[in-house]
């Protein structure tokens, strides 16, 4: 449905029939679809769509977000009344409110969860449960299990909880149906409860002189008793906002002075000063310094991209932008003279960068072309910070907002240009937290509605968009050559020069193992490192797993040591000395024997990032080594602070994960060291090939980005595989039409469609149940369906069967346009999947 559909209503005939009734999408877990209210008296002509609102639904109060208002309901039952406004401005603009609807849609996910997730944290709130022992009133318990018997105790000791707290106390278990027992017998009382918004505008008392002692001496003002020590505080706040002569913030005069509140209020009394109120602003990118380049020469093939890019962006088309470009060829450059452009118009533009260790790099090279007009947002701000760059967001006070796949999401007034830089990243694809959707199909869908131009751009674009982009006409532009710029000392002339691409060695590791090397370093990355290290230049070394170890097994009977939640391989820290589940966190001590025989005999095989680090301290004892992983970049800023120590060359050799493979510019770095080129390739999924040449592609792209020059070197036990062989090339189009001509012969995408539905349950046998149940009713759709094309794969559970204590099992449709055959199914304990990034 088109935005003026949805909204025409709301706008005309102000002299006719007033608006009483708005259509509002509710924050209540699993709860598809709109509910009419009715509009009081008191809010009629004042409520529009977008605005967030507080309503009963059943026996409690939640909070939705107005769709629409409207003169007539269809429904014959009982309307019940709006409760309250919780915010006079709309929170979701009308093209944003079309975009979740189109999400909903396409991945058959509550309207409601696109909404919240259009807001900051802490403002969008969930209705709960709050639960009371009523101990006092029925007597001591009996007969209860050996769970109600901790549910109660943890009751007793912390006092009334929410169910999201008890969620929290007893994970992976069905505390619940405990509870609703407690609760039958009288042991417990629960009643809803709808917190308030958590998060508010942070406001700050300052102090300024009255107008009536601005001149007056300060010995002539009596504050106290004559030489007291208050008198002396006093005195010296009068001298320091003399001095001042403009409002000072409170905590400044208290740690400048040695006052209190007390002798402020002292001063105010007696009409000496003025105190105020203001709002701090809470700004994260102050934190950051512009990156201090200057504007550089285009050159001629990104001259010829503008063209083409300046074309699309006043034409009237909505067809997505392509920049496929190598690494180091200038598209950043042409993502800010985009942005540069929609801002002279008064319009925003979105940057989108697929991981927040890339924000540091992108806000810096913003900055200087953007001064005090960049905002950021992602995960690690704090709801403070995100709630005012939000607000700041919605005002248009932002020119240019920078971030992880939930900038997308932030509602823009004005917005100009949508870009996704490395764009064939699988971050872009939010799966497990929030709902289901990926960026690239978000970003083209708010692309249509807004009429805004969307770029995307990558070294390695998925073989599904560049197919896209052939079959739909995008503009599609490529830039081949590398930069490097010098700008003369008159900063009047540039020089441009090229670089070439790294070249890259591939190294057989069985050759190694032959030749008597067992080290994780081949005899020629360990001469290059030593080589680099030697010459003051840099190098990374990549691998893309993390922890000391990563797989723990025993050698007497085989057992592995697995997550008991998520039955993935526990990953051994030697740091910390602890076994580890990357993927729900579960933790636990390095057992002396083996849980399953008893034997002593436990073996750690594999490695990760931690061993490398501590294997390269041996190799090179003098070499300085930072570790770049989840594990060493938890807080706030860590990715700012490492990637700037490596940058102004704090560190001769930089070991990470994946993290390094996507967009960082680093100019000392002459080498590139990938320690096993194998990892993930030979995954029982389509995709998997795909993944890997990406990542060897980006990865070998980080050396030789100035005119040190540089190398890469690939250490594999399949050097003959089709994507290593490409990855080593730098060749893109020779892997899309190996990589396409395979997809054909399975017939997966881009040269069919597939549909994944997932449903997850604690209890495996109601998951496989529900499974099976679904398949047959999709088997008895395909019978009689006019499409005999459409196949069905399953039900089966996935790769990874289980993840965080919930079991996993799915059901895979392939073939043309499979999600029309199941429209109309009840899905509501299914997760739905349009062409997913990965069946694992």
């Amino acid at each position: 449905m088109g935005r003026r559909q949805l909204y025409a209503e709301s706008l005309e005939g102000e002299d006719q029939v007033i608006d009483r009734y708005a259509e509002i999408a509710v924050n209540v877990g699993g709860v598809h679809g709109t509910f009419d209210y009715l509009v009081p008296d008191i809010l009629k002509e004042k409520l529009i769509p977008g605005q967030l609102v507080e309503v009963p639904f059943g026996e409690q109060q939640v909070q939705g977000v107005i769709i629409r208002v409207k003169k007539a309901s269809d429904f014959d039952g009982e309307i019940k009344l709006i409760s309250s406004v919780l915010d006079k401005q709309p929170v979701v603009t009308p093209p944003y409110l079309e975009l979740a609807e189109a999400l909903s849609v396409m991945y058959h996910q509550p309207l409601a969860s696109y909404l919240m997730a259009m807001l900051p944290p802490g403002m969008g709130q969930r209705s709960d449960i709050l639960f009371t022992v009523n101990v006092a009133e029925g007597g001591e318990p009996e007969g209860l299990t050996q769970l109600q018997k901790k549910v109660m105790d943890v009751l007793v000791k912390k006092g009334s909880l929410r169910g999201r707290q008890l969620n929290r106390m007893f994970p992976r278990t069905n505390w619940r149906r405990s509870m609703r027992s407690l609760v039958r017998k009288g042991w417990v009382r629960s009643h809803t409860v709808l917190p308030q918004p958590k998060v508010s505008k942070k406001q700050i008392n300052t102090v300024c002189l009255s107008s009536a002692v601005r001149e007056v001496p300060i010995e002539k003002l009596a504050a106290g008793r004559k030489g007291s020590a208050a008198s002396d505080r006093r005195r010296r706040i009068i001298k320091l906002l003399q001095r001042e002569k403009e409002p000072v913030d409170v905590s400044y005069i208290y740690a400048s002075t040695g006052a209190s509140s007390a002798d402020i209020r002292f001063l105010e009394d007696q009409n000496w000063v003025q105190v105020n109120v203001r709002e701090q602003v809470r700004d994260p990118v102050k934190n950051f310094s512009p990156e201090g380049s200057e504007k550089p020469h285009l050159t001629n093939d990104q001259r010829a991209a503008w063209k083409e890019i300046m074309s699309a962006l006043h034409a009237k088309s909505t067809k997505p932008i392509l920049l496929r470009g190598i690494t180091g060829s200038g598209k950043t450059e042409l993502y800010m003279q985009a942005a540069e452009s929609v801002e002279k118009s008064g319009k925003q533009a979105v940057i989108l960068v697929p991981e927040i260790a890339l924000t540091p790099q992108t806000i810096q090279r913003f900055l200087d072309r953007f001064p005090d007009r960049v905002g950021v947002i992602h995960s690690k701000l704090s709801p403070g910070e995100r709630y005012d760059t939000w607000r700041r967001a919605r005002r248009g006070d932002i020119s240019v907002l920078i971030g992880p796949r939930s900038a997308l999401l932030t509602p823009l007034p004005n917005l100009g240009v949508i870009v996704l830089d490395e764009c064939h990243d699988n971050s872009y694809y939010q799966g497990e937290m929030g709902p289901v959707y990926h960026s690239v199909e978000a970003a083209i869908s708010l692309g249509k509605i807004t009429g805004v131009p969307v770029m995307f751009g990558s070294a390695t674009p998925n073989v599904d968009m560049f197919f896209r982009a052939q079959m739909e006409a995008w503009t599609v532009i490529h830039l081949e050559k590398r930069i490097a710029a010098r700008t003369d000392q008159d900063k009047k002339k540039s020089t441009i020069t090229f670089l070439p691409l790294p070249a890259v060695n591939i190294v057989d590791m069985r050759e190694e193992l032959q030749a008597g090397n067992s080290s994780i370093f081949s005899r020629s990355l360990q001469s290059a490192l030593k080589n680099v290290v030697a010459k003051g230049q840099q190098a990374i070394l990549f691998l893309n797993r993390r922890g000391s170890t990563t797989i723990i097994f025993c050698r007497d009977c085989g057992n592995t040591l697995l997550c008991p939640h998520c039955d993935f391989p526990l990953t051994y820290h030697q740091i910390k000395g602890h076994l580890t589940c990357h993927t729900c966190g579960y933790l636990r001590k390095m057992p002396e024997k083996c849980p399953e025989c008893g034997s002593a005999r436990i073996k750690r095989y594999g490695m990760g990032t931690e061993r490398v680090e501590r294997l390269l301290g041996e190799l090179i004892p003098s070499a300085r080594i930072l570790r770049w992983d989840a594990d060493t970049v938890a807080g706030k800023r860590a990715e700012a602070v490492i990637l700037s120590h490596f940058k102004q060359h704090n560190a001769d050799i930089l070991v990470g994960t994946q993290m390094l493979a996507k967009g960082l510019d680093l100019p000392l770095v002459t080498l590139v060291g990938m320690i096993l080129a194998d990892v993930g390739i030979n995954f029982p999924d389509y995709r998997a090939a795909e993944r890997a040449f990406q990542l060897l592609t980006q990865v070998a792209g980080r050396a030789g980005r100035s005119t040190l020059g540089g190398k890469a070197i690939l250490q594999t036990f399949q050097p003959e595989h089709y994507a290593i062989q490409f990855a080593a090339q730098h060749d893109y189009l020779g892997f899309y039409e190996a990589e396409l001509s395979r997809r054909r012969d399975i017939q997966y995408p881009p040269l069919s469609n597939i549909v994944r539905l997932e449903t997850r349950d604690l209890d495996q046998g109601r998951a496989r149940e529900r499974a099976g149940n679904l398949a047959e009713e999709i088997r008895k759709l395909i019978k009689n369906s006019k499409k005999k094309s459409i196949r069905m794969i399953g039900p089966a559970p996935p790769f990874f069967a289980k993840r965080g204590g919930y079991y996993r099992w799915q059901i895979i449709l392939k073939g043309d346009r499979p999600n029309n055959l199941i429209k109309g199914l009840k899905l509501e304990e299914w997760r739905l999947d349009v062409n997913p990034p990965d069946l694992l």
